[in-house]
């Protein structure tokens, strides 16, 4: 009996029993050969821990049967142990090797490959096999029955199967030049040894032989196993895809039942099922929130799905593989996305899509209309960009129904570019990124990262703007997308593996998506594309070759999961959201109570329609004007804006006449010249701006009254001016007035005494007004009087002087003639000049010319304002025909009472025309002024402002959302 003990510097051996004793103690009487067992042993021993408890078996020695040796000869068999030992143990090492490749697949030991280095330390050194050598022949046939047969460690059989084969060809090598040379050397053995060790250690090498063929079949079976996993996984994609065809059989076949049943039910309860939605609800209050800007820190975190990408990476084609439809315009290699797009994704029986703004719906299975509506969308982001900008923050929102499309809200967002063109605005690219980063740290958005899959992984702008707002990846979801590309580019396999795997880029996914989104043309149907992706996922070896999953592949797949994220968030957050804007609420109720105590809470659009409806009630006031009032009106208007005109070139001019004869003459020449050019239309004008003025006389009013909102003065002001500037009196009323004033300036019979007086009365007014204007400019010509001086102290300029010298010598020519012609003679002008220097004032001609205009007319006026005196009394003689009897000529009587019934007769037709007309075509206008206000929201605003304003606004938006955000949570309650 033998036991292995241990002692201080490692494993003994124990041999119990009185032979063995003996034997024993003649084999270890060497201190040299007893240090040599224990080195053999304790490595051994060492590195495989797992012998230990075969320590009994492993280190069997020869039984009694072989008698007691001597001292030399103990010596050789201790040697031949030794090597013996560590071929044993080698031969175990490699035996556990090889049987590890039996219990693993090809994939596994394939990576696990270890390196040979740790084989130099259990390698035997070349001096031990040479003492090994020696022996064998000898101990060939003694040892043969004594070597026990071994088992394997099974925490050896984690080594390779390459490591193994390595092995057993290094040690059938080293064991045939061991027996070829014991062969050689047997005659020189001692006797004790015989060729049983040499047959033992052929049988090893025979099954080592024998290991290394079942290493091939192992070999062999991993590759069946592999082969079949291809086929099981080729066979999943086929089943999945059968499935896929079959699910959208049945919704086809769903679609056709529900549009009998809507048919059966009525489009009315057909269009209240749609609206009623539950995805439509949700999209309703990321409407509301589209434009919602708070001061009280209540931000929009409600989840949606961001989809950004670098630009032409193909985001735009998954969200429309994701829609069924090709709704997006698309551009060869420009930036199409130009402002952020909202698609909300609804289920229903029709595949139609709408605007949020717009009643009109699209047949998306009508191309058609499927141009349309990409004109449409191409048009509106356009339009959303201003004042040369490239891309805008202003959302478009649009609804796509159809049957079989996940429910869910995504915002497909301008793609991310690296370079900035010269037709872009020099902020372009800080500007997308900004708006990709405003998308993107909702920390409810579900992350849609596009990548395309056909260029280098290392040219990609939006892996790492990901991966620093969501570093954890807890809610992004990866695509790449141009996967057929990638393959046809020769890619390689296992760097797809590793971007699909989460290994090549440094941001972390929920999960990872391959798809393909087109065969190249922009003319493709969705159809197309989506067998064309089936196929190509069929067939490629990507997906044959385990790089690609079953369920990482498809754009069907990713909708699902898409979906799935998206409704997982909406639940776990949206009611924390409602909270938040219900304590928002309460803070805008109790700042309106402090603030507006007793005013109600009207919004900018109620604001609005309180004014039209002011606006338009001051418009209908217009029929309240009596025709007195507005014949008086327009008759005043009409004198102040030709009496200069009159004056000047028709009445002064004609008093400049010896008789009545060339009087009258000079007045019909100068009176039909004026009605045949400018008096229809200044007449015209007259009428405009009166109804102008009287419309402004009633805004006005309306000021002063208890119940004015002076918040509305801006927006009634504008309303007004724009209505005026757009008002255009009608065509033909010029012609009307020319026949009308040529008539009345015919007549030039006086029927009556009272008209007569009339007339006088109309024409000492007229002198008078004129004269006071006269004097007027001549006290600012010459200065103030001697009085004004003393009583005001003011004193004129040396300007002044000169011009009240001139004017003094101008007063003595027209006392010394009382007729006198309205202009200076040459002589009478240097007869001016020589007086005035002889008083020390030097003046030109010129001077004198322009001081005598003013003191001529008053002159005049002075003379005219007599002649109307002595005519009021002269109606009977103008009517007997005995003014030149008499010596009273009333030619300027008869004159202004004719320009007095031309302006009573036109006042009358314009009075007509406001009334019947005109102000009814001005009412018009202002209601078109006020339709287009009312949908321009920036005019509204400039026009509509204040804190009170901005309030009431923010409150009533605070609550529709969360009025809106209830409703939806009892129905997604309802729907769970």
């Amino acid at each position: 009996m033998q036991k292995l003990v241990k002692g201080r510097f490692g494993y003994i051996i124990r041999v119990v029993g009185v032979s063995q004793s003996r034997w024993a103690r003649q084999m270890l009487t060497s201190r040299q050969d007893h240090e040599k067992v224990r080195t053999v042993v304790v490595p051994i021993a060492r590195h495989y821990s797992s012998l230990r408890p075969l320590r009994g078996d492993l280190l069997k020695f020869p039984g009694p049967n072989y008698g007691i040796p001597s001292r030399g000869i103990g010596m050789i068999v201790a040697r031949v142990l030794r090597g013996a030992l560590k071929i044993r143990y080698l031969l175990l090492g490699g035996t556990i090797a090889g049987g590890s490749a039996l219990a693993k697949t090809y994939e596994q030991w394939k990576e696990a490959l270890p390196d040979a280095k740790f084989l130099e330390e259990l390698m035997p050194s070349q001096e031990e096999l040479d003492a090994i050598r020696t022996a064998l022949i000898s101990y060939r046939d003694k040892i043969k029955d004594s070597v026990p047969e071994f088992t394997l460690d099974p925490k050896l059989k984690e080594l390779g199967e390459s490591k193994y084969d390595q092995l057993v060809l290094w040690f059938k090598e080293r064991l045939d030049d061991a027996i070829k040379a014991a062969e050689e050397e047997k005659t020189e053995g001692s006797g004790f040894f015989t060729d049983d060790f040499s047959s033992d250690l052929k049988q090893h090498a025979i099954s080592f032989t024998a290991m290394g063929s079942t290493a091939e079949k192992e070999r062999e079976k991993a590759e069946t196993i592999r082969e079949k996993y291809e086929s099981l996984q080729e066979e999943l994609m086929q089943v999945q895809l059968k499935y896929q065809k079959e699910v959208e059989r049945l919704e086809k076949e769903n679609k056709e039942l529900r549009k009998s049943l809507m048919l059966r039910a009525g489009d009315k309860i057909a269009h209240k099922k749609i609206k009623k939605s539950l995805i439509d609800m949700y999209s309703e209050v990321l409407d509301e929130l589209c434009d919602y800007d708070s001061s009280y820190d209540t931000q929009d975190h409600l989840p949606r799905v961001v989809v950004v990408g670098d630009q032409s990476s193909g985001k735009t084609s998954v969200l429309e593989m994701v829609a069924q439809a090709r709704i997006f315009p698309r551009g060869a290699g420009e930036m199409m996305t130009r402002a952020p797009v909202m698609v909300t994704l609804s289920e229903g029986p029709y595949h139609i899509a709408s605007f949020k703004d717009s009643t009109r719906e699209f047949d998306l299975s009508k191309e058609s209309e499927l141009s349309e509506l990409r004109k449409e969308v191409e048009l509106r982001m356009l339009n959303s960009v201003r004042l040369g900008r490239t891309v805008s923050h202003e959302v478009i929102s649009m609804t796509v129904k159809g049957p079989g499309l996940q429910r869910m809200v995504l915002v497909d967002l301008p793609g991310i570019i690296s370079t900035v063109t010269t037709d872009m605005a020099s902020d372009t690219r800080e500007a997308i990124r900004s708006i990709s980063e405003q998308y993107m740290s909702n920390p409810n958005a579900i992350i849609l990262c596009i990548q395309d899959g056909s260029v280098d992984a290392e040219r990609s702008n939006v892996t790492d703007l990901v991966s620093q707002m969501d570093p954890q990846g807890k809610r992004t979801i990866f695509v790449l997308t141009k996967v057929d590309l990638a393959e046809e580019n020769l890619a390689n396999p296992d760097r797809i593996r590793k971007i699909l795997s989460g290994k090549l880029f440094p941001m972390k996914a929920l999960g990872y998506f391959a798809v393909v989104t087109g065969k190249g043309s922009k003319e493709d149907s969705i159809q197309a594309i989506k067998d064309y992706e089936e196929s190509f996922f069929r067939s490629s070896r990507l997906f044959k070759g385990g790089v690609i999953n079953s369920h990482q592949c498809t754009t069907r797949n990713l909708s699902f999961a898409v979906s799935e994220c998206f409704w997982k968030m909406v639940r776990d957050t949206v009611e924390q959201q409602a909270d938040a804007f219900k304590a928002t609420r309460f803070n805008l109720e109790t700042e309106w109570k402090n603030n507006f105590p007793r005013t109600r809470e009207l919004d900018r659009d109620e604001l609005f329609e309180k004014a039209r409806g002011e606006i338009l009630d001051e418009v209908v006031n217009l029929s309240q004007v009596s025709p007195k009032q507005w014949e008086d009106a327009l008759s005043k208007k009409m004198w102040d804006k030709m009496v200069t005109h009159i004056f000047e070139n028709i009445y002064l001019p004609a008093a400049q006449t010896e008789n009545s004869g060339t009087f009258n003459t000079t007045a019909d020449i100068k009176l039909k010249q004026w009605a045949d050019g400018m008096l229809p239309k200044k007449c015209v004008e007259v009428g405009w701006e009166t109804l102008e003025d009287e419309f402004r006389r009633f805004m006005e009013r309306a000021k002063n009254s208890k119940d004015h909102d002076d918040i509305f003065d801006s927006l009634k002001a504008c309303v007004v001016d724009e209505a005026m500037r757009r008002h255009e009196w009608e065509d033909k009323a010029a012609d009307v007035l020319r026949v009308i004033q040529l008539n009345a300036l015919e007549d030039r019979s006086v029927h009556d005494k009272q008209q007569w007086d009339a007339a006088c009365k109309f024409l000492e007014e007229s002198v008078k007004d004129k004269l006071h204007t006269t004097e007027s400019t001549l006290r600012e010509m010459v200065g103030p009087s001697t009085k004004e001086q003393w009583m005001y102290w003011s004193y004129p300029t040396e300007e002044q002087k000169r011009r009240a010298a001139v004017k003094s010598e101008l007063e003595n020519i027209l006392k010394s003639d009382y007729k006198h012609k309205n202009t200076l003679t040459y002589d009478e002008v240097t007869q001016v000049r020589k007086n005035s220097q002889a008083q020390g004032v030097d003046v030109d001609n010129e001077f004198i010319r322009e001081t005598w205009h003013p003191v001529y007319r008053r002159h005049f006026l002075r003379r005219a304002l007599a002649k109307a005196y002595d005519c009021r009394k002269a109606f009977y003689a103008y009517h007997q025909g005995l003014e030149g009897e008499l010596g009273v000529e009333c030619n300027d009587v008869v004159l202004f009472w004719r320009i007095q019934q031309m302006i009573r007769i036109t006042a009358n037709a314009l009075r007509q025309q406001v009334m019947n007309r005109e102000a009814r075509r001005l009412e018009k206008e202002i209601k078109e002024v006020l339709e287009e206000y009312g949908c321009d929201r920036d005019k509204k605003e400039h026009l509509l402002t204040g804190r009170r304003v901005m309030l009431a606004e923010e409150l009533k938006r605070v609550r529709q959302i969360q009025e809106k955000l209830e409703e939806f949570i009892y129905a997604l309650n309802a729907e769970k």
